[in-house]
């Protein structure tokens, strides 16, 4: 079972994501801020981080660059509610890009996405 973090300042988003994901089979684990994701980090291991971009008083642009630079075997999905960051050279970084919507179809479709490609690296295969 794959371990995801998912990183929302929104409670009812962290809700409905925890809710969908585990229905997928996933265990998930939700945190508010960077500083809680940060804490979540240092007291355990995650197989995918799902960020938003907009946290409050915080960027989840920075948090990215961070897991990139600490955890970079740790594949991100930025999960935004403005497709306008898709452009920003720092979301590139991501593997992978959803726009936010109620119908979590496109979310857990790029997870699997992204997890296969984990896997597929994780064995040395070619991608």
């Amino acid at each position: 079972m794959s371990r995801l973090l998912v990183v929302d300042d929104e409670a009812n988003i962290r809700l409905l994501y925890a809710e969908e994901l585990k229905d997928e089979g996933y265990d998930v684990v939700t945190a508010a801020s960077s500083a809680e994701a940060a804490e979540k980090l240092q007291n355990g291991t995650f197989d995918l981080a799902v960020l938003d971009i907009k946290l409050k008083n915080e960027s989840g642009i920075d948090l990215l660059q961070k897991l990139v630079k600490e955890r970079h075997e740790m594949p991100v999905i930025l999960c935004s509610a403005f497709s306008c960051y898709k452009d920003d050279f720092s979301a590139w970084l991501a593997d992978g890009y959803v726009v936010k919507s109620g119908d979590l179809a496109e979310l857990k479709h790029e997870i699997a996405r992204v997890l296969a490609r984990k896997a597929q690296k994780a064995k040395g295969e070619r991608i």
